[in-house]
């Protein structure tokens, strides 16, 4: 990799913000904040008299969080509730506690299709405005493109996550679509081996049970049936 690229990919991969835990702490499956991001501003934009503004997405309680199952990408959040704090501007054209309850009503409807696990959704109005409010633009963060998985274990790895329904395609922002490597038992006996899937999910399906079932597919193919972690970097809308 040349330093462009690998300048290119850092750049990319601080755009993707934090690492947020899909399901609970035996699902082993990760999404960036970013795409989860695009999706619940995505499920808000056509929603009347609300302009949704600045949306975060982290652990509600940073002490009520679960090791997991299985070894987390690089700085993941670990498995928790979630909270999302998202900031909006509505019109007087319906009481405000109304459009502030539709709003909540949507992003959590939103994550709960996603699969995110979500403890709290905190609003707070930053404006109110005299005309209808235009729709919340919705960024469409940049897809990543398909990478080509390696040879050997990892080309049977992708294989495999390919055949799962819902998967778009396989990506590599963290380095590569399919990353193997070894993990410690903590009992003494030989390092077990463990595999990370990077990829995008096709519209259609919920994020989370495509990666279960990834998740699957990737430990049955490989022959020493090594743990698995799924990180999702992108969703079609």
């Amino acid at each position: 990799m040349t330093a462009e690229q690998w300048a290119r990919t850092v750049r990319h991969q601080l755009g993707l913000g934090r690492l947020l835990p899909l399901g609970g702490p035996r699902d082993g499956v990760w999404i960036s904040e970013e795409v989860a991001q695009g999706v619940l501003r995505a499920a808000v934009r056509d929603l009347p008299d609300v302009r949704l503004g600045d949306v975060r997405i982290g652990l509600a309680d940073p002490e009520d969080t679960h090791e997991p199952a299985v070894p987390p990408p690089p700085s993941a959040l670990p498995p928790g509730p979630l909270r999302v704090s998202a900031e909006f501007e509505a019109t007087p054209a319906r009481p405000l506690p109304v459009t502030a309850e539709r709003l909540r009503t949507a992003l959590a409807g939103a994550a709960l299709l996603l699969g995110l696990e979500l403890g709290e959704v905190d609003l707070r109005v930053t404006a109110l405005v005299d005309e209808d409010a235009e729709p919340s633009p919705v960024r469409q963060p940049e897809l990543p493109r398909a990478v080509a998985a390696g040879p050997g274990d990892e080309a049977l790895a992708a294989g495999a996550a390919l055949t799962v329904p819902g998967v778009d395609r396989l990506t590599g922002l963290l380095g590569r679509p399919v990353h193997i490597g070894d993990r410690e038992t903590g009992d003494g006996s030989l390092p077990r081996r463990h595999v990370r899937v990077e990829l995008a999910v096709g519209a259609g399906r919920r994020a989370l049970d495509v990666a279960r079932e990834v998740r699957a597919a990737v430990g049955e193919v490989l022959p020493d049936r090594p743990t698995v972690a799924v990180l999702v970097t992108a969703v079609v809308i």
